[in-house]
C-alpha cells in the first residue's frame, strides 16, 4: 500500500506541475487524468474501507463529466439547483466522477475549501512541488492538501480556529461542513470579510439565532445582505446542518454576482445576432460568434429553471460559457435592448445611405448599412425608399460601439391603408379606439369614425360587444378602422328576451332587438342570477313570446351559454291571493287580491305550476282550485305566467303558544303570521319521537299545511350536517358521506347542489374526499354545499387579528380569519387556542355547519423512500425497527417537493431522506430532504 501512495503522490504532484500553466488548456491533459484514475481504483480495490476522496477522485476535465443532455447523468432537467450545477461545471469550478455528481451527497469540509480556490479561480497558485505540512491534529487527505494549504495563504481559513479544533472524532478534511461554516467561507472567498465584521454583534431575525457561533454571525448577516441564503423552513437558519453538494454549488453560483472574477472561459456582451445554430456577442470592442447545438442550456438571472432558446433577444446582455469553442451556458442578464430610441420626423433619403430628419427646427441626419431593419407600423419589413415624407419614425441605435449603428428604422405613424390579423389588446367606446397586438406583437391603434362593420360568424355586432382577446382580422383604411372579422372570440354577452327554454334544458330561444329569433346552446351548468331567488336553476327563468324575462347571457369562446342574469321581468304580481272560481273548460282562474279586489286570469301550457309535488301538471293542479284556496300568483296582462298554490311557509319561530296550539313565524320578507296546529307531527333529520315541545324560538322551520291550509300539519324542522363524500352514486342522486365515526345515506334527488363557490353542480360531480355542508328539512335534503378546504403550510399565526396565513400546496398563500370558536384537532387532542398553532405545521383548515373553524394538523413522519408501485399507488418506505409500518397509500393529488421545486414520485430514488404528512392514513405531502 505504501508504494501504491509513493506512485499516486508522485502522479498528482506530476500532474498539478503541468496544470499550474494549462488553466485554459484542461482538456490536453486525459492521459494523465486517467493513469490516476486506473491507480485510484486499484488502491480503492485493495482497502478494506471506503474510498477516501468523498467528492472527486481525480481532476475530471469538464467536457468529460458532463452528459449528452447538458447535464450530468444524475442530475435530472428540472432539478432545482440543476442551473447552479451546470453553470459551475461549464466553468470548471466543479467537477464530478464518472459523469456523475451526487447533489445530495454532504459537502467535506475540504472539498469545500477545493471549490472555493476554483471559485476565486487561483488553482494556478498551488504549489504541489513541495510537501505541505499540517501540524498532527489536523489531517487532510493528499489530494486537497495543495488546496487548503493555499486557503491558509489567502485568509479562506482562520489557521488558529481551524487547526486548534480538537471536538471533532473524524478528520479536519473528511468532517462534514456545516452551514455556518460554509457561509464563513463563501463571504471571505467572495472578498467580503469587512461587512461581515461590521455585522459582528448584530442579531438574525432565525428563530435559532442562539445556535449560530458568535464567530460567524456576521458572516451569516452578511449572506443574507447579499442575498446568498435565506435560511430553510420554520425560519431557521440551522448553523450546524449539513450542506449539500447541490447547495453549496447554489452558494458559490450566487456568489459570482458579488464579485468580478473572470474565468477564462465565460464571456459577456451584448447579443447582436441568433441564428438556428449560432449567437453572436459584441464582447470587448469586437463581435464573437458561438455555435449552439441541442444541448446547449438557456437561463436567464431571474429564473433557476431552463428558458427556450427563443427566449434569448437580441439586442439583450448576456452571458456565454464555452467549451471546445461552443456555446454550452447562455444566460440573460439583462433582457432589456441595449438601444437608446430617437423619435423624430422622417424628411428625405440622402445619398450614401443617409436618412434625414427633422425635430422642430433642426435637420439632422444618420447613417445607415444593410443590417438596419426598416419596419412599418405593423412590424412588416419595408425598404427604405417606402417610407413617406412627414411620418413620425422611431430610431433605434445600439449604445455599445462608438459607431452607434442603426439597428431599426420603425414608422409611428402615416398613412396606412392595409389588411391585418391579429389580437384585440384594448377597446374605448368613448374614444372609438380600438388597440390590435398584430402577429408579431406590436401594438397598433386605430380609430373610427363611423361604425366599423364588426362580424362573427355571419352575425353583425357593435363595438361595445367587441372583447379583448378576440382574434381578428382587420383592414385599415387612411388609417381608420373599417372593418373587424371576429375569426375566433372569447368571452362575450348578448342581451335580449328569453322565448323558448328547450326541453332538455340544452338550448335558450331569445329574441333580439328588432324582433328575430335566435337559438344558443346552453353550457352542461350555466350559472343563473335572479334578484330575490336564492340559488336560481333553469327553471325558475320565465320564458314567453311577448312577457319573457329580459335577460344578458354570456357566451364563452364556443358560442355556449355560461352565465344568465335575470335584468327585468315584465309581469306583474297577486300575492297570498284567494281563489273564487275556477272554470275547467275555458281555463279562467276567478280572483280575489289582498285587497279583496277582484281578478280573472288565464291559464295555459305555458304557466309554470307550484304546488305540492314534484311533477306538476295541470290536471293535477285544477283540483286544488276551489273556493278560498291561497295562492300565489305572477301575470301579463290577463295571462298567468306562474301559479303556486299555497302549501307551505318558510321562516323562524318566533313564539309556540302549547295553550291555544298556535305557532308564530317569521318569514324571510320580515312579515309575520300566526297559524295553528292540531295534531302536528315534527320532523329532524337524525332524530325520533319528536313533538311540538322540541320546537324552539329561533328554529328554522317549514311548516307544511293541511289540505284546507288553514292548519299546520307538519313541522318540518331545518338542520345542517357537514359530511365527508366517501362515495357518489351518480344515477341514483345519493352519496354516502361520513360523518364522525359513522357512515350515511345522503339523498340528493330533491336538493340543490353547489360549489364552494356558489356555482350550480350536478350531484354527480362531487368528488370522494370534498367536505359538504347538507341542508335539511325535516328528513329531506333541500341543498348540498361543497364546503372550502384549504390545505397547506403554516406560515404564520397573527392571533390579535385572528389570522392564519398558509402556503398551499399549489404554491399560493391564503390568509384564512379564525372567526367564531376555534377547533385545532393534533393527533388525538383538541386545543382551542389559536397560539398552539405552530409555523411550519401542515394543515386543512374548513368551516363547521356552526361556524366553528376547524384546523386539522396533519401528522407526519420521518422515513427512507424504499419504492413505489404506480398502479396501485403504494408507497413504500424502510423499516428501522421489524414491526414498523412500511406501506402507505398516496393520494393522487399528493404534493411532492424538495423546496419550492415540485418533484415527481418517479424521481425519487431508493435512500432518499423524505417527510411525510398523512390525512387519514394516505400520504397527502411528501418532502424530500
Amino acid at each position: 500500500m505504501s508504494n501504491l501512495k509513493l506512485i499516486l503522490d508522485s502522479l498528482i504532484c506530476g500532474h498539478y506541475e503541468r496544470g499550474r500553466n494549462m488553466q485554459s488548456k484542461r482538456s490536453n491533459s486525459k492521459s494523465s487524468k486517467k493513469v490516476v484514475s486506473a491507480v485510484l481504483a486499484s488502491m480503492v480495490a485493495l482497502s478494506s474501507g471506503a474510498a477516501v476522496f468523498a467528492e472527486e477522485t481525480t481532476p475530471v476535465a469538464t467536457n468529460a463529466v458532463i452528459s449528452a443532455s447538458g447535464s450530468f447523468s444524475d442530475v435530472k432537467s428540472g432539478f432545482w439547483a440543476e442551473k447552479h450545477i451546470y453553470k459551475l461545471a461549464s466553468q470548471g469550478i466543479l467537477l464530478g466522477d464518472k459523469g456523475l455528481f451526487r447533489p445530495n451527497d454532504s459537502v467535506t469540509q475540504q472539498e469545500a475549501v477545493t471549490m472555493a480556490i476554483r471559485f476565486m479561480n487561483i488553482q494556478d497558485q498551488l504549489n504541489t512541488n513541495t510537501a505541505v505540512v499540517f501540524p498532527t491534529n489536523f489531517t487532510v487527505n493528499n489530494y486537497f492538501k495543495p488546496y487548503v494549504a493555499l486557503a491558509f495563504q489567502h485568509n479562506l481559513l482562520d489557521k488558529k480556529v481551524e487547526t486548534d479544533d480538537t471536538t471533532s472524532k473524524t478528520t479536519w478534511g473528511e468532517k462534514k461542513a456545516s452551514r455556518e461554516w460554509i457561509t464563513e467561507l463563501l463571504v471571505r472567498a467572495i472578498g467580503k470579510e469587512n461587512e461581515a465584521n461590521a455585522l459582528a454583534t448584530k442579531a438574525t431575525s432565525f428563530v435559532d439565532n442562539s445556535k449560530i457561533s458568535a464567530s460567524k454571525l456576521g458572516y451569516v448577516n452578511a449572506a443574507i445582505e447579499m442575498g446568498l441564503t435565506n435560511g430553510i423552513e420554520g425560519n431557521r437558519f440551522d448553523p450546524l446542518g449539513s450542506v449539500t453538494r447541490a447547495q453549496l454549488a447554489t452558494f458559490f453560483s450566487r456568489g459570482e454576482d458579488q464579485t468580478d472574477i473572470k474565468y477564462v472561459n465565460s464571456s459577456e456582451g451584448i447579443v447582436t445576432e441568433l441564428t438556428d445554430n449560432s449567437i453572436s456577442l459584441f464582447v470587448n470592442g469586437s463581435i464573437r460568434s458561438f455555435p449552439l447545438n441541442n444541448t446547449t442550456a438557456y437561463y436567464t438571472k431571474t429564473s433557476e429553471t431552463k428558458v427556450s432558446f427563443s427566449d434569448i433577444k437580441l439586442y439583450s446582455k448576456v452571458m456565454i460559457i464555452e467549451n471546445s469553442g461552443k456555446a454550452v451556458y447562455v444566460e440573460v442578464i439583462d433582457p432589456q435592448e441595449q438601444l437608446e430610441s430617437i423619435e423624430t420626423t422622417f424628411e428625405r433619403l440622402f445619398q450614401g445611405n443617409s436618412l434625414g430628419v427633422s425635430n422642430n427646427t433642426a435637420f439632422e441626419s444618420y447613417n445607415y448599412d444593410a443590417s438596419t431593419v426598416f419596419l412599418d407600423v405593423s412590424g412588416n419589413k419595408i425598404e427604405p425608399k417606402d417610407l413617406t415624407a412627414g411620418s413620425q419614425i422611431i430610431i433605434k441605435r445600439e449604445t455599445f460601439t462608438s459607431a452607434k449603428n442603426l439597428v431599426v428604422v420603425q414608422v409611428k405613424t402615416g398613412v396606412i391603408n392595409k389588411n391585418g390579423s391579429g389580437t384585440v389588446e384594448s377597446i374605448d367606446i368613448n374614444s372609438k379606439t380600438v388597440g390590435i397586438k398584430n402577429t408579431v406583437g406590436t401594438i397598433e391603434s386605430y380609430k373610427w369614425d363611423d361604425v366599423p362593420v364588426i362580424s362573427y360568424q355571419d352575425q353583425l355586432l357593435v363595438p361595445a360587444e367587441l372583447k379583448v382577446g378576440s382574434v381578428i382580422n382587420y383592414t385599415v383604411q387612411n388609417n381608420t378602422i373599417r372593418s373587424i372579422e371576429i375569426t375566433q372570440a372569447v368571452e362575450r354577452t348578448i342581451r335580449g328576451t328569453i322565448y323558448e327554454i328547450g326541453a332538455n334544458g340544452t338550448t335558450i330561444t331569445y329574441t333580439k332587438t328588432g324582433g328575430s329569433l335566435e337559438v344558443k346552446l346552453l353550457s352542461a351548468k350555466p350559472e343563473i342570477v335572479i334578484s330575490g331567488i336564492d340559488k336560481p336553476i333553469l327553471a325558475d327563468l320565465l320564458a314567453d313570446a311577448t312577457a319573457g324575462d329580459q335577460v344578458e347571457m354570456t357566451l364563452d369562446s364556443k358560442e355556449l351559454v355560461t352565465k344568465i342574469v335575470v335584468l327585468n321581468r315584465q309581469m306583474e304580481q297577486k300575492p297570498n291571493a284567494t281563489v273564487v272560481s275556477y272554470d275547467t273548460k275555458t281555463k279562467l282562474l276567478t280572483i280575489l287580491d289582498e285587497k279583496n279586489k277582484p281578478f280573472v286570469v288565464t291559464i295555459d301550457d305555458k304557466t309554470k305550476l307550484i304546488y305540492n309535488t314534484s311533477i306538476p301538471s295541470l290536471t293535477g293542479i285544477e283540483s286544488l282550485l276551489t273556493s278560498a284556496r291561497k295562492i300565489n300568483l305572477s301575470y301579463i296582462t290577463n295571462r298567468a305566467l306562474t301559479l303556486e298554490v299555497v302549501y307551505k311557509y318558510d321562516g323562524t319561530v318566533t313564539a309556540v303558544d302549547t295553550l291555544a296550539r298556535k305557532i308564530t313565524i317569521q318569514g324571510a320578507n320580515g312579515q309575520s303570521m300566526t297559524l295553528p296546529y292540531l295534531n302536528t307531527s315534527v320532523e329532524m333529520y337524525g332524530k325520533s319521537y319528536l313533538n311540538i315541545s322540541d320546537v324552539k324560538v329561533g328554529n328554522e322551520v317549514t311548516l307544511v299545511l293541511g289540505d284546507n291550509q288553514d292548519t299546520v300539519s307538519k313541522i318540518q324542522m331545518k338542520s345542517s350536517v357537514q359530511y365527508e363524500v366517501a362515495s357518489v352514486d351518480s344515477g341514483n342522486k345519493w352519496i354516502t358521506a361520513k360523518s364522525g365515526s359513522g357512515t350515511n345515506y345522503v339523498y340528493l334527488d330533491k336538493a340543490t347542489v353547489t360549489s364552494d363557490s356558489g356555482q350550480s353542480m350536478k350531484a354527480s360531480d362531487l368528488q370522494i374526499g370534498q367536505i359538504v355542508n347538507v341542508t335539511y328539512s325535516g328528513e329531506t335534503a333541500i341543498s348540498a354545499q361543497v364546503t372550502k378546504l384549504i390545505s397547506g403550510e403554516v406560515l404564520a399565526v397573527d392571533t390579535a387579528a385572528s389570522n392564519i396565513t398558509v402556503k398551499s400546496f399549489a404554491g399560493g398563500t391564503d390568509v384564512v380569519k379564525a372567526t367564531g370558536a376555534i377547533k385545532i384537532l393534533r393527533a388525538g387532542s383538541t386545543s382551542t387556542v389559536l397560539n398552539s398553532l405552530i409555523p411550519g405545521e401542515r394543515v386543512e383548515i374548513r368551516k363547521d355547519v356552526d361556524g366553528t373553524t376547524i384546523i386539522n394538523v396533519l401528522s407526519k413522519i420521518e422515513k427512507t423512500f424504499w419504492k413505489y408501485t404506480d398502479t396501485s399507488r403504494e408507497f413504500y418506505v424502510k423499516k428501522q425497527l421489524a414491526n414498523d409500518k412500511n406501506l402507505y397509500k398516496l393520494s393522487p393529488n399528493a404534493y411532492i417537493h424538495q423546496g419550492d421545486t415540485t418533484l415527481s414520485v418517479q424521481s425519487l430514488r431508493e435512500n432518499d431522506k423524505i417527510v411525510l404528512y398523512f390525512h387519514n392514513d394516505v400520504i397527502v405531502e411528501i418532502q424530500k430532504q
